[in-house]
């Protein structure tokens, strides 16, 4: 499966962020888009694991982007 990720900057800060629409609460941070990217990837195996082992539905992508 493949997530849409957004990023956003901020203008007080000159950290990046990022989430997954479809799966609430996985978020990464960093100080390049190639770090946020590399953080995200980490972010969204162990969203998902934790999704796993405690029984949730992996929720499908819902998200395209345009």
């Amino acid at each position: 499966m493949r997530y849409v990720v957004l990023i956003e900057s901020s203008p007080e800060s000159s950290n990046l962020g990022a989430y997954v629409p479809d799966l609430p609460g996985c978020v990464a941070t960093g100080d390049t888009r190639e770090e946020v990217l590399a953080n995200m990837r980490r972010a969204i195996a162990l969203h998902l694991e934790g999704m796993r082992e405690t029984g949730e539905p992996i929720p499908a992508p819902t998200v395209e982007p345009e």
